[in-house]
């Protein structure tokens, strides 16, 4: 692996595991066993590595919303499409959880982030469309355009909420994925007054979102 490689992979673990602000580039130095010296060499400082780790973020995002619009789409396509965004969401979790943070500290990652929502915000409004069409959903343009913003929301911000509230219990340890998965449980809740078909059905095969 390349130096510059192993500078991000250590930093996302070590950002996940302690909180980007609990971090150094000299922790980061330490953990790899190499000089500060070394790290600046690749990276001025840490504000470059958390927006290298956001652009690998960024793009593992787009490619999973990437939906041919002519084809056909199964309830169990949906569902692939939002366990890769928890997936991906668990493998940044430190992105959402420190979000407010990072974007306050940082003006280019802040304006990198605009044009990244309102992209996905583009992608998922797509994908609703296709879900409206194959019958999965019945839903106006504007409760489509409604539930895009909510879906948002809620997988954006349900880091930071798990912290903050005792929902599910106080948090002893850092997030789980289980926790991350209840996020995306949470969003088929809300698309359930929409669903049709054998979307239904698969709802029902969720576990309760508060067992």
């Amino acid at each position: 692996m390349k130096t510059r490689d192993r500078i991000l992979f250590a930093s996302l673990r070590l950002f996940n595991e302690q909180s980007e602000r609990s971090v150094t580039t000299n922790h980061i130095a330490a953990d790899l066993g190499m000089s500060p010296g070394n790290l600046y060499y690749h990276f001025r400082n840490k504000e470059a590595i958390i927006y290298e780790l956001f652009l690998r973020y960024e793009q593992r995002t787009r490619d999973f919303l990437q939906v041919d619009t002519t084809a056909s789409l199964t309830w169990e396509d949906i569902l692939a499409y939002f366990r890769s965004i928890a997936g991906n969401i668990w493998e940044y979790r430190f992105l959402h959880r420190d979000m407010e943070q990072l974007l306050n500290n940082d003006a280019a990652l802040l304006q990198r982030y605009r044009t990244f929502a309102q992209e996905v915000i583009r992608s998922g409004r797509q994908i609703m469309t296709v879900m409206t069409r194959q019958g999965l959903i019945a839903a106006s343009d504007a409760e489509l355009d409604a539930l895009i913003i909510n879906i948002w929301v809620i997988t954006t911000s349900w880091a930071p909420f798990l912290h903050s509230t005792a929902v599910f219990g106080e948090l002893d340890t850092d997030l789980s994925q289980e926790m991350i998965q209840r996020g995306i449980h949470q969003v088929m809740y809300l698309l359930k007054p929409y669903l049709r078909g054998d979307a239904v059905q698969a709802l029902q095969s969720l576990p309760p979102l508060y067992a």
